[in-house]
């Protein structure tokens, strides 16, 4: 099966997971270049042991290494200010970059709603892992019916959040409420994420709310857990929490939507979570292990594409 190489900027546990998921899972996939700027990081240490080309001198030093020129696909596993930077150096090579982070630069793919319509783009922003969660039940519910608020509270280990997840919190906070009206289709939203310091940790959890106009409740139903099972064909550890649940509210009884003003119809409450592969990370890290499957999965994406068209040239 023919492949398309790609490198990965960043080796802390997001970019050590992708490499292994990489590995182990992608037949279209070939990782030849990992650089991160710590020489002494476990990821790099990983990446060399498997035989993959490392630098500890982050985007300048892959952009010297012998493999860049030969990569196709570059994921950056790092922070939101760092890929800005990144994306501005990486953009005139024309090589497509997939970002892990919440710089929100490229369009906001979530890769079960709208990769398809954004194969063409040069830089791909995966949200957030609350996104990646949470947008394709919002998404799922807006086919069948006009979301006019959708509310999402992202619960994750306090272990699982490294100095990237602590460094961005606004940005996730305004980044995926951004998407959940861009990519989910709501009117209006809001996202809220929680660091739970419990121990032990805790699998990801994430509750959507969502206020729709008045509807059977069995579409909605359906819809999402067609949505569910889409998801797991890239993120197994995706599922139900516990049984969908509907509130009919009626305008004789309005709700106060703040910046929508008094709302009625259904109100739908979905509880999910999200358990790791544990490639690398433990079972509860499913938060990073939905960010790293759905950028494998754009990412097997674009090299079918890719292949596609040269079958077609």
């Amino acid at each position: 099966m023919k492949t398309l190489n790609v490198a990965i900027i960043g080796s802390g546990n997001i970019g050590t997971d992708l490499m292994f998921k990489i590995l182990r899972n992608s037949k279209r996939l070939k990782l030849v270049a990992m650089a991160g700027i710590d020489p002494k990081s476990d990821g790099l240490a990983r990446a060399q042991k498997q035989g993959i080309a490392t630098t500890s001198h982050g985007i300048e030093g892959l952009m010297v290494m012998p493999e860049f020129h030969h990569v196709s696909i570059i994921f950056d596993a790092t922070s939101a200010q760092s890929h800005i930077r990144h994306a501005a150096l990486i953009g005139p090579t024309g090589k497509k970059m997939i970002d892990l982070t919440p710089a929100a630069i490229g369009p906001f793919v979530v890769p079960v709603v709208n990769l398809e319509a954004n194969v063409g783009a040069q830089n791909f922003n995966m949200v957030t892992c609350g996104g990646q969660a949470t947008i394709p039940i919002v998404a799922a519910i807006s086919k069948v019916a006009r979301v006019r608020y959708a509310e999402i509270v992202a619960s994750i280990a306090s272990k699982s959040a490294g100095p990237g997840t602590r460094a961005n919190i606004d940005e996730f906070t305004e980044t995926t409420s951004a998407a959940l009206k861009k990519v989910g289709g709501a009117d209006h939203a809001k996202a809220i994420i929680i660091l739970n310091p419990a121990d032990p940790p805790m699998i990801m959890r994430d509750t959507v709310y969502a206020l729709t106009d008045d509807i059977d409740t069995k579409f909605i139903d359906a819809s999402i857990r067609d949505m569910v099972a889409e998801v797991q064909r890239y993120v197994p550890g995706y599922r139900l929490k516990q049984e969908i649940q509907f509130e009919k509210i009626g305008k004789d009884n309005p709700v106060e939507i703040p910046g929508v003003g008094l709302c009625s119809g259904i109100k739908t409450s979905v509880f999910l979570e999200v358990e790791g592969a544990a490639h690398y990370l433990p079972k509860y890290a499913g938060n990073l292990d939905i960010m790293t499957s759905a950028a494998v999965a754009t990412a097997e994406y674009l090299v079918a594409h890719h292949l596609a068209k040269e079958a077609l040239a």
